[in-house]
């Protein structure tokens, strides 16, 4: 197995630049695509959150858990709101509680997600900016909505699959390859959405989870290389697993969050896409800005661009 010697990025955008990548999205590049956007179909590209939804457990994160704090029948009871039996036999009050890994469903990787012989994106590091609840630099907080062109590089349409075999290492030549079939370049400040077809399985985790076919490093700094502001995927990781190199467990998370300051989408529902044969498009998605998580929820939705 190869080494992916993969090194701390530095912004360009200065020392205490937490975006990376996304600073080159800017108010005129937002307005030129949605200025073509058609609004007439907007495709959800997120997953539903219930309970026994598959998640990454793997390495002990819980799974999503949803319960009600308040019923109506139970605040007339417990009356924990004080206003009375009178009121609360009126009012019908339903309140609940998630729990949950933040990077569970459809969600975006923060850029302090993953880092590299204690240094995040830009340099920060764990003893400077690591405190005892959360990150204070690179959290979800940082990302901003996302107004930008959305291309699909579909590769289990290439190859004429369904969904590509588990740990498939999608090739530089593949997603050439995906956007020569569509007629189309990735340019500076797109956001790359990558098929393998996995989400045509959901919600079956047997088949949705595990031995992910993804991007190769070799895929993923080609894309990068090509100036785009996030990655997205239709499985649990973007790139292919288990890892291909020696010196890293999640080389291809190293090399966007870390190395590139891109931040990752991952578990998206791209099926609707590939079936009306949408791949190009004006994506919007926005996080939760949980302050200092290494990642957040994110309902991406995609627009049909107007020749």
């Amino acid at each position: 197995m190869a080494r992916a010697d993969i090194k701390v990025g530095i912004s360009p955008y200065g020392a205490d630049d937490e975006r990376g990548a996304l600073n080159k999205m800017t108010g005129v590049s937002q307005a030129k695509i949605l200025a073509r956007a058609d609004g007439s179909h907007v495709y959800d590209l997120s997953i539903d959150y219930f309970v026994g939804m598959p998640s990454f457990q793997a390495a002990g994160d819980p799974a999503y858990q949803i319960f009600m704090s308040h019923t109506p029948a139970g605040t007339a009871v417990d009356n924990l709101n004080g206003v009375g039996d009178d009121v609360n036999g009126r009012v019908c009050y339903s309140g609940d509680v998630i729990f949950m890994y933040t990077h569970t469903g459809t969600h975006i990787d923060a850029l302090n997600h993953f880092g590299v012989n204690g240094k995040i994106y830009n340099g920060f590091t764990a003893e400077d900016s690591l405190g005892s609840r959360h990150w204070m630099r690179g959290g979800a907080e940082q990302i901003p909505p996302i107004v930008a062109r959305g291309i699909l590089l579909d590769i289990a349409g290439l190859k004429g699959q369904e969904c590509l075999p588990p740990s498939y290492a999608i090739t530089v030549e593949d997603c050439q390859q995906a956007l020569e079939q569509k007629g189309l370049t990735l340019e500076e400040g797109d956001v790359a959405l990558v098929r393998t077809g996995r989400m045509a399985f959901w919600p079956d985790g047997s088949k949705v989870l595990g031995n992910p076919p993804g991007l190769s490093l070799e895929a993923a700094r080609w894309i990068t290389d090509q100036g785009i502001i996030a990655i997205g995927a239709d499985q649990e990781c973007v790139e292919v697993g288990p890892s291909q190199h020696e010196d890293n467990w999640l080389p291809g998370h190293c090399h966007f969050l870390t190395e590139a300051g891109v931040p990752m989408i991952e578990l998206m529902n791209l099926e609707e896409l590939a079936r009306d044969d949408v791949a190009e498009f004006c994506l919007i998605a926005a996080p939760i800005r949980l302050k200092g998580a290494t990642g957040s929820p994110l309902r991406p939705m995609a627009m049909p661009l107007i020749s």
